[in-house]
């Protein structure tokens, strides 16, 4: 387990010092509509203006901007990111500094797909001939360029990525180290689904799998957690076997997303497999 060193937690609160005071001196009264008064000795609000749209304890945030090491919620930390009027970047900033998870951002829906950003979905594009898809938090494949359907065909969108539990031996037609590849994938699923304990839809899924699937109610119930963007996907097609390496990226800005990308592994044939299959695509 990590644990944080006495020097690094000293070192975040005085980053959080910095950082709450750096943004209480960028407002002024106007832009909090606080009335005007007479000119400042010091620009931006005072600490008990911040504390007032807060509705918190003057004592309280000065302590918090003194970087004192006093215990603090999430709740709190949106109210006073919503008195310093932060954006989305800065309030997952203040809840890091604070030793909090960043809440989840509201999902965007202005890209080619629902929620997926019109540059990310040209990432994915982009990478052709190798496959390419994207995945919401609940491992939905929401996006996915031409040669994903090389190998998968024109199947309806998945659920999630573990609906391989719901198919049976049609999944490991396809996908021939299912088997042995179905722990690390529960495993980090586990590891995602921690990262949102408020988010039901998780329960829903490991439910709705948990009753449909044996092995994977006895993979989750052995409570195993793995976080890694990294490894192989194996697929089987009748001309032989195809064999990439896998990178996961996560978004910075929309951690509700992660876009998946393909490379053929060297010394397996699977570049020259992938492109006579393109080549012999009708139209």
């Amino acid at each position: 387990m990590t644990t944080t060193s006495g020097a690094e937690q000293a070192g975040r609160r005085a980053e959080l010092r910095d950082f709450l005071r750096s943004r209480r001196a960028r407002l002024s009264p106007q832009d909090v509509g606080l009335p005007p008064t007479r000119r400042r000795r010091t620009p931006g609000l005072r600490r008990e203006e911040v504390a007032t749209l807060a509705g918190v304890g003057l004592t309280w945030y000065t302590w918090l901007e003194q970087g004192r090491p006093i215990s603090v919620t999430a709740g709190i930390l949106a109210a006073v990111g919503e008195a310093l009027r932060l954006d989305g970047d800065e309030l997952a900033h203040l809840y890091r500094l604070a030793g909090h998870v960043p809440p989840a951002p509201d999902a965007d829906t202005g890209g080619t797909e629902p929620g997926v950003p019109g540059q990310v979905a040209a990432l994915a594009d982009e990478w052709a001939p190798n496959p390419a898809y994207v995945l919401d938090r609940y491992w939905r494949c929401v996006y996915a360029n031409a040669p994903v359907e090389l190998l998968l065909g024109k199947a309806s969108p998945l659920r999630s990525c573990l609906e391989g539990f719901e198919r049976g031996p049609d999944a490991e037609r396809v996908l021939p180290e299912w088997e042995s590849m179905a722990p690390s994938l529960v495993a980090q699923f586990r590891a995602d689904a921690a990262r949102h304990p408020d988010d039901a839809e998780f329960a829903r899924i490991v439910g709705r799998l948990s009753r449909r699937s044996e092995s994977f109610a006895r993979l989750w119930a052995e409570q195993e957690v793995r976080d890694s963007g990294l490894g192989e996907k194996v697929f089987q097609v009748p001309d032989g076997r195809l064999v990439f390496e896998r990178t996961a990226l996560q978004l910075g800005d929309r951690p509700d997303l992660r876009i998946v990308l393909l490379r053929p592994k060297p010394g397996t044939g699977t570049r020259e497999r992938l492109a006579r299959r393109a080549e012999a695509r009708p139209g």
